[in-house]
């Protein structure tokens, strides 16, 4: 237990005095939180659209007002009759056309009901779906207001809830992800890089040559990036909630059991990358260019799993972050516990002890 405590305190010492590693494990994950955070959104704002209203009466006016007014849109001008929208949304003035017909105020004025058309470019049927969206949300609200119906087009009425996130912020989706990938990547990389570097070095023959056992050598190296990972998670938690604005509404509890277990299986998996890799270089490309795509793409952090197909769905089951990234969003955004967790808890338990076996299995005490 000596022996352990003192290694432990050795590669604290090294971490410490090795100022860039400091900077990768602390800074890194704060820098890459606010940017992904920020920038992968599922928001579209500042939108540029155009009108075309052959009667620019005052309820007219006073819709485009509301339209201009949101944080989503910006208007354009007017185009002079709908041969020209077209040209508009192909030369990139406008995102969006909203289309009066002539006979607006009177439809309104007589029936209480009117007609409006919504063009945007179909070219991003993403962005184009979520602008119309939005665009009719403005309207109809704007519409209820004066006890009026505007139809888009034939439909039936729908009464739309969104629960957990009704005001539809991006950073509620890709937070508990952006968090999944900062602590697998670091903690992976870290590990690996850690040990390939004694390798390189030569110091892992004196560590060979210790009374330690293999399991003692791993846990020494693990510990002191365990306790830095745990600062990392605080951190980064802090963020979310000062900056990005995103909410912990579930168990606090839960949140720092499936934290610190999913930070051990990184640590382990960094372990096991670098039981097969003899360079630091190695290890880097493996653990950091190698895991990257996948948490990203298989993790459900960009992408909705359901919809991929079944071999990739298959393949996600094996990556840790898709389970912490479910867990997480189960209790930040739906408010829920332990209860909700179990599965998640038991596969991420269940990778730990897999990848510990094998990386004692594959860990060589004898170097080559």
């Amino acid at each position: 237990m000596h022996a352990l405590s003192a290694f432990v305190q050795k590669e604290f010492h090294h971490i410490l005095r090795d100022r860039w590693t400091l900077i990768i494990l602390l800074v890194t994950p704060i820098i890459m939180l606010i940017l992904i955070g920020f920038a992968m959104t599922t928001e579209v704002k500042g939108t540029t659209f155009m009108v075309v209203a052959p009667e620019r009466d005052a309820s007219t006016t006073e819709l485009v007002q509301t339209l201009s007014q949101s944080v989503y849109f910006t208007f354009g001008g007017y185009l002079p009759d709908e041969q020209s929208i077209d040209t508009a949304l192909r030369q990139g003035r406008a995102g969006l056309v909203v289309v009066f017909p002539s006979h607006f105020a009177s439809d309104r004025m007589r029936t209480g009901a009117a007609s409006v058309a919504v063009i945007t470019d179909g070219s991003d049927p993403n962005t184009a779906k979520t602008l119309t969206n939005y665009a009719s949300a403005i309207m109809l609200e704007w519409a209820q207001q004066r006890n009026l119906t505007i139809q888009h087009t034939p439909s039936i009425g729908v009464e739309t809830r969104l629960l957990y996130n009704p005001a539809m912020k991006g950073a509620y989706n890709f937070v508990p992800g952006v968090l999944g990938m900062i602590l697998l990547l670091i903690c992976a990389m870290m590990t690996s890089i850690s040990i390939a570097r004694e390798k390189e070095s030569g110091t892992m023959e004196i560590l060979l040559s210790s009374p330690m056992q293999p399991v003692a050598i791993i846990l020494a190296k693990t510990i002191p990036y365990f306790v830095l990972s745990c600062l990392n998670l605080l951190t980064s938690l802090a963020m979310s909630m000062a900056v990005l604005g995103v909410p912990v509404r579930g168990s606090w509890i839960a949140l720092i059991a499936v934290s610190l277990l999913y930070i051990f299986v990184g640590l382990l998996l960094g372990v096991m990358i670098s039981t097969i890799a003899n360079s630091q270089l190695v290890a880097l490309l493996v653990s950091g260019m190698g895991l990257m795509l996948p948490v990203m793409l298989l993790s459900g952090m960009m992408f909705p799993i359901e919809s991929m197909p079944l071999l990739l769905r298959l393949v996600s089951h094996i990556i840790p972050a898709r389970w912490y990234v479910s867990a997480m969003r189960k209790i930040m955004i739906k408010g829920l516990g332990f209860g909700s967790i179990i599965t998640e808890l038991s596969v991420l338990a269940c990778m730990a002890a897999v990848l510990l076996v094998i990386s004692l299995k594959k860990f060589k005490p004898r170097l080559e």
